[in-house]
């Protein structure tokens, strides 16, 4: 079961291992990055930051897809890490059970402007955003789990 779906361009760091994962009782964190999942020294420092407390997989998007919709893993607390609004949409389309997907950071780069405290996106980000807005999707922005959520469509 997924209790969270979060892009934060940090994948697994302090906020995700002492906040998030106790909060939503997660059992496992999955990255899903096509690079995290091919580069061992990133593999790495992703596993230094994970809490004791939960296992880490680290896939591909294609594979993600396929992990989540496997209904064995249906027992599982599950928060997904994404980097990108990219590829948290297309997890949405390949994971009908992403209902719902929380903003957590997206630092400064070029080509991107600052919409909320820590996070900063592009012309054809908030295009990804208008469209899984249109499919239904609740996007919310949030760093920590006693923020209140705020709503992205009232940020773009």
């Amino acid at each position: 079961m997924i209790k969270l779906t979060r892009i934060d361009d940090r994948l697994v760091h302090g906020q995700v291992a002492m906040t998030w994962t106790p909060a939503l009782g997660a059992d496992c964190l999955l990255v899903a990055n096509d690079k995290a999942a091919t580069d061992e020294f990133l593999k790495m420092t992703l596993g230094l930051a994970k809490p004791a407390s939960a296992k880490l997989l680290i896939k591909t998007l294609a594979d993600a897809i396929i992990f989540l919709n496997d209904p064995r893993g249906q027992n599982m607390k599950i928060l997904v890490l994404v980097n990108s609004v990219k590829d948290a949409a297309a997890l949405a389309a390949g994971v009908s059970e992403i209902k719902s997907i929380n903003f957590g950071g997206i630092r400064t780069r070029e080509g991107t402007h600052s919409i909320a405290k820590a996070l900063a996106v592009t012309d054809d980000d908030i295009a990804i955003i208008r469209d899984l807005l249109a499919k239904g999707i609740e996007l919310e922005v949030r760093q920590v789990p006693t923020d209140n959520k705020t709503p992205i469509e009232t940020l773009i």
